[in-house]
């Protein structure tokens, strides 16, 4: 295959990723529902996949130098596939967060080998682009993934969570085959006293004093701040249609649909527009901006037309904000650091989504509004630091 084609095959595939990692979600309140485990549940599980995949992103970004990404992504996504059996069968809440465990394990390295592959394989004149695609795609077929897993969830909760397994492990297998290597050194050349230290996950994090500035750091907060906010408002949003509103799962797919295109449509119009137009740092401060003032029109609004109006903003504002992030990332990194540098923002990502989700599992149970709150004051923190990176930047 040449270049394009190669290209076009890998975001092809990338799509069928991303619609079955959503398979499970919509129909996750029905199973902590029907097995009677507690409202906190549906925050502490997800929590529970991002801690490992915290721990795990920058050791992928570090080892796909040597394996080549796409032996990761083989070897993650089959183990995803694998994951996601165990949690279909689960029926405790030590076993569902054992299972979602194991799935983090796997997860942080498909994302982390999707950025590491565009990264060391795409022209450099593509790279901004291709990363637009990749987190277009991440937010567009999710979204769509949520639809069909809702859908299927309607026929047997247990059979989105197989379809999804099925699929993850298909695609393993095409990406094996589509993507060229891209490792720049062989695993035969290092020891194995060294391979131990770069399985290290905790090694990954102190050698980031390597590339470390305070505009890299402040950048990094920005992505805490909003995927904390994100992934808080999203638990809480899928739990609250089936909570409070009765909605069964094919409803939340729906409405994830539609967040689906006008997220597509943002991306394809107002992320490339400010990616190559705009001053990205002064486009970010404005899009968390609108993030943060759309979280607190849902908390206002009881209607439930405005309701899914302003949260279709959040999701919006944030499939954004992602690409936009990601570019001005890249863009810094060193390309002999770009790997590692990649690594730590998937890392920094899950950092945010493991408070996010805890966060909003807990208060959640306290008021149903409150997770919706604290997503308007996390996004104003992210507005601050993306203001403090400003700062930086004009200094220089």
């Amino acid at each position: 295959m040449n270049y394009k084609t190669r290209f076009a095959a890998f975001f092809s595939v990338m799509i069928l990723f991303n619609l079955a990692a959503n398979f499970a979600h919509p129909v996750t309140p029905t199973v902590i529902q029907e097995l009677g485990l507690n409202d906190y549940m549906f925050g502490v599980a997800l929590a529970a996949m991002m801690l490992t995949n915290f721990l795990l992103s920058p050791f992928w970004g570090k080892i796909n130098s040597y394996i080549s990404s796409k032996t990761s992504m083989l070897i993650c996504c089959c183990g995803y596939g694998v994951a996601q059996i165990w949690f279909a069968y689960a029926q405790t809440e030590l076993m569902i967060i054992l299972a979602r465990m194991f799935a983090g394990l796997f997860t942080g390295g498909v994302f982390v080998s999707f950025l590491t592959y565009v990264v060391s394989v795409a022209r450099p004149e593509d790279q901004g682009k291709y990363l637009t695609y990749t987190a277009t795609i991440k937010s567009v077929a999710g979204a769509f993934g949520y639809l069909v897993g809702g859908f299927l969830g309607e026929i047997s909760v247990r059979l989105s969570f197989l379809a999804q397994a099925g699929l993850l492990i298909t695609v393993a297998v095409l990406f094996f085959f589509i993507c060229q290597p891209d490792s720049t050194t062989s695993l035969k050349e290092i020891s194995a006293g060294q391979l131990v230290r770069e399985a290290n996950p905790f090694q990954a994090f102190i050698d980031s004093r390597k590339f470390m500035t305070v505009a890299f750091a402040l950048l990094f907060a920005v992505n805490i701040f909003t995927n904390f906010g994100n992934t808080g408002f999203d638990q809480a949003f899928n739990y609250y249609l089936k909570d409070e509103l009765g909605l069964t799962s094919s409803y939340n797919g729906i409405v994830k649909a539609l967040v689906g295109f006008i997220s597509f449509a943002a991306n394809m119009t107002i992320c490339i527009w400010i990616i190559n137009h705009t001053k990205m740092r002064r486009s970010l401060m404005a899009v968390v901006l609108v993030c943060s003032l759309s979280a607190l029109g849902v908390t206002v609004f009881s209607n439930i037309a405005l309701f899914v109006l302003f949260s279709v903003v959040v999701y919006a504002g944030y499939s954004v904000s992602v690409p936009v992030l990601q570019s001005m990332v890249a863009s810094q990194a060193r390309p002999a650091e770009k790997n590692l540098v990649m690594g730590f923002f998937n890392a920094t990502q899950s950092l945010g989504s493991i408070a996010g989700s805890l966060t909003a599992g807990f208060i959640y149970s306290v008021h149903v509004k409150l997770p919706f709150i604290c997503t308007f004051v996390v996004y104003g923190l992210g507005v601050l630091a993306a203001a403090a990176y400003m700062g930086v930047k004009k200094r220089k």
